[in-house]
């Protein structure tokens, strides 16, 4: 199993969950992906090298780090609406 870090607004938006549902489904998801990241569909273009994971009307993007131990860093997390206009933002800022 492969271990996780969060960036800010991944960890600022999960933490931020007040539906108990909706967070129980993001620790699931973050379990599968750390048992199997070529879980999540793939990006291309400007996204490439990251993939993104649909959890029930949210998103869910990250990146496999390659230290020692492979390391899953989740990236980003919300809504679907404009989240990989938001996502290229935090990559180019």
């Amino acid at each position: 199993m492969l271990s996780v870090r969060f960036e800010p607004p991944a960890a600022k938006y999960i933490k931020k969950l007040k539906d108990k549902k909706l967070k129980t489904l993001y620790r699931e998801a973050i379990d599968k992906i750390c048992n199997d990241y070529t879980i999540g569909e793939a990006k291309t273009g400007d996204l490439s090298g990251f993939y993104g994971y649909d959890i029930y009307y949210n998103e869910l993007a990250y990146t496999i780090e390659r230290v020692g131990e492979e390391l899953v860093v989740v990236v980003m997390a919300g809504t679907r609406e404009n989240f990989y206009d938001q996502l290229k933002r935090y990559i180019k800022g």
